[in-house]
């Protein structure tokens, strides 16, 4: 292969002469790479942090996504995850860490506290990160399970490879052998009345 070079500002083109050439937008191939090389930023401050340990386990292996390795530098970072409770006190480190980040840059509110404070209505939490900084996935549940955080980092990469900056939320899964036992339970019962 030859050299890589811009052509265009919409146009790439790969090799030398008539040793081939591959057509794509720029923007489409930067959002490519940037869904696979997320540098995360874990802000850990409730009991979530076990959950978020777990998802960061091999069993789970985030590193297929492109996001394994923790950065714990901000400026280092580009995707940063809440993860927990955020009282009024950590409110303004939460914001100074997110204007460290350098564009672009992703949030994800891991948990109901993060997504809208949770339990806890009183004056020293803050009622969803979204108050502080802007969020672009809601992961809800108190923790959520490892396989709703994979959703939810599936849901940002598509969101990325789109361009979109509407925020989203991970929706509930149902469990279709739970549910399937259910509807055979309803249909028993239903029998049995009939006798």
């Amino acid at each position: 292969m030859g050299e890589v070079k811009a052509t265009t500002q919409t146009t790439l083109e790969v090799g030398e002469g008539a040793g081939g050439f591959a057509t794509t937008q720029v923007t489409a191939l930067t959002h490519w790479a940037q869904k696979y090389s997320l540098f995360m930023y874990p802000f850990v401050t409730a009991c979530c942090g076990m959950e978020f340990m777990s998802v960061t386990s091999p069993r789970y292996d985030l590193s297929r996504f492109g996001a394994e390795a923790p950065r714990f530098s901000p400026r280092q970072s580009d995707l940063l995850w809440v993860v927990g409770t955020i009282s009024q006190r950590q409110a303004p480190v939460l914001k100074r860490i997110y204007e460290q980040m350098a564009p672009p840059k992703w949030v994800i509110a891991f948990g109901t506290c993060a997504s809208c404070g949770g339990f806890y209505d009183n004056y020293t939490t803050v009622a969803g990160i979204d108050k502080i900084v802007p969020c672009d996935v809601y992961i809800p549940g108190c923790p959520p399970r490892p396989e709703a955080v994979l959703d939810g980092l599936l849901l940002l990469m598509d969101k990325i490879q789109s361009g979109s900056k509407d925020p989203a939320i991970v929706k509930p899964r149902t469990d279709p052998v739970t549910s399937q036992s259910h509807g055979l339970i309803k249909l028993r019962r239903g029998r049995d009345s009939m006798v």
